[in-house]
């Protein structure tokens, strides 16, 4: 049968792979779709570069989109070379063109998705983008294919690898937060400029994917409440071990009735649960849902083959739609309106550590403080500190809502026997 043409927008760490992948298993794919597969045309910046993977002669290097975009003869544009609005418009026309699309793109799905999805539709064309979260984890393809009769209640992810690896060296090792990043830089796990990761955003984009699809509801960027792990702390690690947790950057998107919440932040998450075995550049995401309760989906978030294998896998998936006829006859318009919880209506534990005036009344004070807005402890540690007159408390929480959190914590900076309140996290560790 006739070859199927690719062309390729990105030659770099994934895009290397995804060549790889389609020459190395050429066979298992055309058992899939019936027929071969080829790439045909790539775009490049540099056509002259020396590459990691071999480019065979029958390939076509370009620095034109539309050499890929305007040639009849390509059926699939596979992106794999980032950005957000120039790709946006690059894949807008790739669609008009009648081209199916994959994209590994999650900055550019978390801030155009619904408009490319819909310009998908439109054109009778595929618009797969598994490997957008969680490198070759198939999360996406589960929460909409293996999960569609369940109602999807909370989803929390571990979605950002050098996040997971600066904390686990912290937690391991006994480091700090700056030591452990220039060792992440070192082995190529942070860029020389990790804002994106450490600060949150990487995730908060992958949640906002997640959380889309995870309760079919049109969620952007700016709702998902962002915290980054600049300020975590060894101190704060090694405390919350005492008590029963390990320190995560998470993800968490959770539902209740037809109200949704979607944040990332440092979070204690309970020892037993499955996320706090999840350690260095892994990724994983735990998922509830009403009927089959938990599961999780766990294995590598970055890298070039395990990305490479989603977007190829999304490939197979829209060949085996070429030959069905049914290109973007699978698309699912949102069923429900975006709505979103207000801080009285966000619920969790939190861990908060306080730094005090070492003198009787003071907890007294505290509790008061607490107890006047509706918040009892779940633990407590009282410790002293090398400073005289002065003691660290360590609170740990029962479930409260956020508004009644963060009044308390604005009473607790007011008083005078609270000198500083040294930090605060989520705390999680059940499914509710």
């Amino acid at each position: 049968m006739e070859a199927i043409s690719i062309g390729l927008l990105g030659l770099g760490t994934v895009g290397s792979g995804v060549v790889k992948i389609i020459d190395n298993h050429q066979d298992k794919i055309m058992h899939q779709v019936g027929c071969p597969v080829k790439v045909k045309k790539i775009l490049v910046k540099n056509v002259k570069k020396e590459r990691e993977v071999e480019i065979t002669d029958d390939i076509h290097l370009t620095v034109e989109a539309n050499d890929i975009l305007d040639d009849p003869e390509i059926d699939v544009v596979i992106e794999v070379m980032g950005g957000i609005e120039e790709t946006r418009n690059i894949l807008l026309k790739a669609l008009k063109n009648k081209k199916q699309v994959v994209t590994a793109n999650k900055d550019l799905m978390a801030v155009h998705g619904a408009e490319l999805l819909q310009a998908a539709s439109q054109n009778n064309c595929d618009l797969f983008y598994e490997a957008s979260v969680a490198g070759g984890i198939p999360i996406l393809r589960g929460l909409v294919d293996g999960l569609a009769s369940d109602r999807i209640i909370k989803l929390m992810g571990i979605v950002n690898g050098t996040t997971n690896f600066i904390l686990t060296k912290m937690s391991q090792q006994q480091r700090t937060y700056e030591d452990v990043l220039l060792e992440a830089q070192a082995l190529g796990f942070a860029e020389s400029d990790p804002t994106s990761d450490v600060e949150g955003l990487d995730a908060a984009r992958k949640m906002t994917i997640l959380a889309t699809l995870g309760f079919s509801m049109n969620i952007g960027l700016e709702d998902v409440k962002v915290q980054g792990i600049t300020n975590v702390t060894d101190d704060d690690i090694q405390y919350g071990k005492q008590l029963g947790y390990t320190m995560k950057l998470i993800g968490i998107a959770q539902r209740q009735e037809e109200k949704v919440e979607v944040s990332v932040q440092p979070t204690f998450i309970v020892d037993s649960h499955p996320l706090a075995a999840v350690n260095n550049e892994y990724n994983a995401v735990y998922v509830y849902g009403e009927a089959v309760g938990e599961t999780m989906f766990y294995g590598p978030g970055a890298g070039s083959l395990p990305t490479a294998t989603a977007v190829v896998s999304d490939l197979v998936n829209v060949l085996k739609n070429m030959r069905l006829g049914v290109n973007g006859k699978g698309a699912i318009a949102p069923q429900f309106k975006k709505k979103l919880k207000e801080p009285d209506e966000m619920f969790s534990k939190y861990f908060l550590r306080l730094q005090v005036v070492d003198e009787v009344g003071v907890f007294a004070e505290i509790t008061s403080i607490f107890s006047q807005h509706g918040v009892s402890f779940e633990k407590i540690l009282q410790l002293p500190v090398k400073e005289k007159g002065l003691a660290e408390i360590v609170l740990v929480t029962h479930h409260a809502s956020l508004l009644n959190y963060e009044n308390i914590l604005l009473e607790l900076r007011d008083l005078s026997s609270v000198r500083t309140v040294k930090s605060s996290y989520r705390v999680e560790g059940g499914t509710k």
